[in-house]
């Protein structure tokens, strides 16, 4: 059920936005920040890489968030072309004042849609089909995609699983592992609700990469 779902989430979401004042507001240790969500904004069109990313090195993404960071290191090996599209996008700056979307509780974490309704791309698809024996389990990063594309499709929507191991087919690219943030995983999967936005916005302010 839950599988279904979320492959139709990004069809059938549709979050509201704040005010569109920039994020300004504080927070306690181990608290996410009291902001408004950023204005939707048009993702425009891009185009997607015409290369791989260098075989020799590691790619991390690094989120900073109203919740805290978060550290996402790229798996090269079973998601190539969308852990290339996710460095070309954030070198662009694609993810910067976005939201996370969806927040389901005991499941998962949803965000990289500028539309802020989970329909928004970057206007190109990449694919990376899953292994067969695919496991989604806590802390790893994969690509949302509608019921209706392939399996390993991914556009710039991602997800964090914040369960032991979510119900899914082996259907969405898996593209990295959070490797440092995890209480800031936690504060914002404590704010979900239901398949749906979370009680208050979760505001992505910045994302970079680092490359070792």
């Amino acid at each position: 059920m839950r599988a279904a779902l979320f492959a139709l989430a990004i069809l059938t979401l549709a979050v509201g936005c704040g005010g569109g004042d920039e994020a300004t507001g504080t927070s306690a240790p181990g608290e996410c920040a009291s902001v408004d969500a950023p204005e939707a904004r048009d993702p425009g069109s891009h185009e997607a890489p015409s290369a791989p990313l260098d075989d020799g090195k590691t790619y991390a993404l690094e989120f900073e968030t109203s919740c805290g960071a978060f550290t996402v290191e790229l798996d090269t090996e079973l998601a190539p072309n969308a852990a290339a599209s996710l460095v070309a996008l954030t070198r662009e700056g694609y993810f910067d004042d976005t939201t996370f979307h969806r927040v389901v509780p005991n499941f998962v974490i949803q965000g990289g849609d500028p539309l802020q309704t989970g329909t928004g791309g970057p206007g190109y698809s990449t694919v990376d089909t899953p292994p067969s024996d695919a496991d989604y389990t806590r802390g790893t990063v994969a690509m949302a995609k509608s019921q209706l594309e392939p399996p390993g499709t991914a556009g710039s929507q991602f997800f964090v699983v914040t369960t032991e191991s979510a119900p899914l087919t082996p259907d969405y690219a898996i593209v990295g592992k959070v490797t440092a943030g995890d209480d800031t995983i936690d504060r914002i999967a404590a704010l979900g609700v239901t398949d749906g936005p979370p009680s208050q916005p979760v505001v992505i302010s910045g994302v970079t990469v680092s490359e070792s």
